[in-house]
């Protein structure tokens, strides 16, 4: 059994939804409270026991590469002014040399593409994927709950949850043949079905296990649902030939890609804090009142 060492983070897209605020920023630099929401999916991922993190990126995305770097003049600023608790914080997200690689998706053709582009940084190795958008809040981190099915399992992974028949034809939702527990044996999925042709209501949510040879389904792979190369499409046809398992996680999922979302994330990060938590409660009682 090969380890899961490596994990890609497809942050190419463009943000769209949260307009203007992602014209001059990646929309993965979103903040929730005080941490942009791509420190949550590499934090997840580092618990995890992940040693490579694959960033497929796009053009104006160098604040995302900064930001995982050391910045030299504010250390030097924190240091003078003797703020050694910022300083600790800023420099907890800086990754090891080496650690982090950084390779480009040209054109937004899906997310199937972005993960294909990492390719020849993967080589044949199983890796994780990570959808920064879906911020998972759990004691133990998804990731880790993934691979610890992997070890048992092999094979391919993907994480689910169960959603409700009007909320299938957004996601790739999964067609079961058995349930042992939180693992489910998948038999076929589908990208964005119609609540009619849906197969179940198990709705796959942006974390993955994948064995290399999803590459080879990937460089042949047509557009798909919206024009793009879909993943769900090509692990449709890599699951012919390889098992694939669901695992229902334990741990509270925020769609952090829309706007309800992320403010859902906020609010509920604010009351989790113990430094947050009174004003969080004060301002929503307030805004209640008044309402």
């Amino acid at each position: 059994m090969k380890k899961i060492r490596k994990a890609i983070f497809p942050v190419a897209g463009l943000g769209t939804r949260f307009l203007p605020a992602t014209k001059s920023m990646p929309k993965e630099m979103l903040a929730i409270i005080d941490k942009p929401i791509i420190q949550y999916a590499v934090e997840e991922a580092k618990a995890a026991g992940i040693e490579e993190f694959i960033f497929v990126t796009g053009r104006g995305k160098s604040a995302l590469e900064d930001f995982f770097d050391y910045s030299y003049e504010l250390n030097a600023t924190l240091m003078r002014r003797g703020n050694k608790d910022d300083l600790e914080i800023v420099n907890q997200v800086v990754l090891d040399p080496g650690q982090v690689i950084y390779t480009r998706q040209q054109e937004p053709l899906g997310l199937g593409h972005a993960v294909w582009c990492a390719r020849h940084l993967i080589q044949d190795e199983p890796f994780a994927v990570l959808l920064a958008d879906d911020l998972i809040l759990s004691k133990k981190s998804c990731l880790q709950q993934m691979i610890e099915v992997y070890e048992k399992k092999q094979g391919n992974m993907v994480a689910v949850m169960e959603v409700s028949k009007e909320e299938t034809s957004q996601y790739g939702i999964i067609d079961p043949e058995s349930q042992t527990g939180n693992v489910i044996k998948i038999k076929g999925m589908v990208e964005k079905p119609t609540s009619q042709k849906a197969p179940s209501q198990w709705a796959v949510i942006g974390r993955y296990i994948l064995q290399s040879d999803i590459f080879q389904e990937l460089e042949n792979l047509k557009t798909g649902a919206g024009g793009e190369i879909q993943l769900t499409d090509a692990m449709s046809k890599l699951l012919k030939r390889s098992d694939f398992y669901g695992v229902e996680f334990d741990g509270r999922r925020f769609d952090c890609g829309s706007k309800q979302g992320l403010l859902a994330a906020n609010m509920t990060c604010a009351l989790e804090r113990p430094d947050m938590r009174t004003a969080a409660l004060k301002t929503m009682k307030e805004l209640i009142e008044k309402s």
